[in-house]
């Protein structure tokens, strides 16, 4: 090769011995570059390796690079072993992706916020292998390889075919098992996958051994059927002295405590239970996926590979999902899009009371609550909800000024609840409410300023809920409004008055969804009196509501009126 034939001269190794023997003798390389290869001539299509020489003993291995020229005129493509090299190294690399916590969206790129909820600081990184795709499915492969066979799409006809939808589900018995089972849609579907969450303390673990003891006595089968509650929390003895303070037995109720997916799997295979029951999500993990249990890869995961075991076996799985400081489950939020069913329990720190509510149900209703009582025993249903939002009864007593009883609804459920107002002179417009909308409570003052003539001007205002209950929908203003009357009054209202109602600007009172039912229930708890608008009266008739009177009202100065009248 002479002079002017080379390109270029590229430097690589600084080894004296990797010289490309095809140089001229003559070339005379400067001290500091101790190796060089050249590259590929323009007149040459390409330009192959030499052959090897011999390589001394102790010394580095040989390394060739060549480029050759697209014999179609394209760009020149480096080939030879440092390429191959290169190659290889980039295959074994893992693949990066960043997660968005709140919808799931994955980008292989950091970008400061999710480019598809525009959420700012919940983008999480994470990393797989090329073998984590089928992690989640080959967890259960080993309990599902006999079960494998020709599946093919069917008819929608002929989907259920045969199937009894009353026997369909499975019950859940007694007041407890009723409540539960008014929250899933009538009871629990066979190869469903249930997300218990909660706050730290609320009773999610105490929920699930009260369903599974309940599950596993089998009172519609007419024998004990096997149900496992596995825990990656607690040991086995812990479980089981909890269950001996709730006086939970069963033969048929088996405890274990593991937290690999695979190895759960495996020891439940010879009971074929009818439930499984893992405590918790967050504290299992599958071998060959990676970061730590809880992680976000290794949530979707175990979840993914728990979902592929509900479906295939029809044999439903309960999780519990621990909560963030801002009350969602923690994980990634692909978690909830995941299962089938979302369960809340929510409870007050210093309350025995529980609300069990869903957020997500593919087989029922979210509009269904579930209201329950901590004891020592476990958990016991509530029979009359409203008893918990109601104070004591102090019979037309200078107790019940400023006191006035709301009926809301929550789901299908009815509950009467309290509102407590107080209205105190020397302050001119202070106002302090606790749990009722502030923009709703000055809304409704204003009204009661404008269009009912009442000088509130120079009171400060306190609103509250007994309770600590949230009141969210708008038939509750009429209450809010009588309660106020009532304290800046100081006229107490009878404690077997009710109101429904809402609010307008102009005073007028309007109609609420479900008034019927509404009106019923508080006939059945007892009370004399309710209030209503006056097109609520002629919507339900001539009805009779078991010797309660129905008071239609058109405005805030017919209640006032009517409750507030000197006998």
């Amino acid at each position: 090769m002479q002079g002017s034939d080379m390109r270029a001269l590229r430097i690589f190794y600084p080894y004296k011995h990797l010289l490309n023997p095809s140089l001229p003798k003559s070339l005379s390389i400067p001290r500091h570059v101790h190796s060089v290869i050249p590259l590929a001539a323009e007149q040459s299509s390409t330009l192959s390796d030499p052959e090897p020489e011999p390589e001394p003993t102790g010394t580095a291995p040989r390394v060739w690079s060549t480029y050759s020229n697209d014999r179609n005129g394209g760009q020149k493509k480096p080939t030879g072993v440092l390429v191959d090299i290169a190659r290889s190294k980039k295959k074994g690399k893992e693949k990066v992706s960043w997660v968005c916590a709140d919808c799931g969206h994955s980008d292989g790129q950091w970008w400061g916020l999710c480019r598809q909820c525009n959420a700012v600081g919940t983008l999480k990184r994470f990393s797989d292998g090329e073998s984590e795709a089928s992690v989640s499915e080959a967890a259960s492969r080993s309990w599902l390889s006999q079960q494998t066979g020709d599946v093919r799409p069917l008819r929608l006809t002929d989907v259920n075919r045969g199937i009894n939808q009353l026997k369909w589900r499975i019950p859940l018995y007694g007041p407890f098992g009723e409540e539960v089972s008014r929250v899933l849609g009538g009871g629990l579907v066979p190869g469903s996958l249930v997300l218990v969450g909660g706050d730290p303390g609320v009773g999610k673990s105490t929920l699930l051994l009260q369903i599974a003891a309940l599950i596993a006595e089998g009172h519609d089968l007419g024998r004990p059927a096997p149900v496992v509650y596995v825990s990656g929390e607690e040991s086995v003895e812990q479980i089981g002295n909890r269950a001996d303070r709730m006086t939970i037995g069963g033969d048929e109720l088996f405890l274990y405590s593991g937290t690999n997916v695979e190895d759960i799997l495996n020891k439940i295979q010879p009971l074929s239970p009818r439930v499984l029951i893992v405590d918790s999500i967050q504290t299992v993990y599958l071998n060959g996926v990676a970061g730590s249990a809880g992680g976000i890869s290794q949530v979707k995961e175990c979840t993914s590979a728990l979902l592929c075991f509900a479906k295939k076996t029809n044999i439903p799985v309960l999780l519990i999902g621990h909560v963030t400081k801002s009350g969602e489950i923690a994980g990634p939020r692909v978690l909830e899009h995941i299962v089938d069913v979302v369960l809340y329990m929510e409870g007050e720190r210093y309350s025995s009371h529980r609300l069990l509510r869903s957020v997500k149900n593919r087989f029922g209703s979210t509009d269904e609550l579930g209201v329950l009582e901590m004891s020592q025993s476990g958990l016991q249903a509530v029979l009359n909800p409203s008893e918990m939002f109601l104070s004591e009864q102090y019979s037309d007593s200078d107790f019940l000024a400023g006191l006035a009883v709301a009926v809301i609804m929550d789901g299908s459920r009815t509950f009467l609840i309290e509102i407590q107002a107080l209205c105190a002179s020397g302050s001119i417009d202070s106002r302090q409410v606790n749990g009722i909308q502030a923009s709703r409570a000055d809304m409704i003052i204003s009204v009661l300023k404008k269009q009912a003539g009442l000088k509130l001007q120079e009171h400060a205002i306190f609103l509250n809920v007994v309770s600590g209950v949230k009141l969210t929908e708008t038939a509750g203003d009429l209450a809010i409004a009588a309660a106020i009357c009532s304290s800046f009054l100081e006229f107490p209202i009878p404690n077997s008055t009710a109101f429904i109602g809402e609010v307008g600007l102009g005073g007028e009172l309007r109609m609420v969804p479900r008034m019927e039912k509404r009106v019923n229930t508080v006939a059945k708890l007892g009370y004399k009196i309710c209030i209503v608008p006056q097109s609520a009266v002629e919507s339900l008739g001539s009805q009779g509501f078991e010797g309660m009177e129905v008071i239609g009202c058109r405005n805030l100065k017919e209640v006032i009126n009517s409750v507030f009248r000197t006998h």
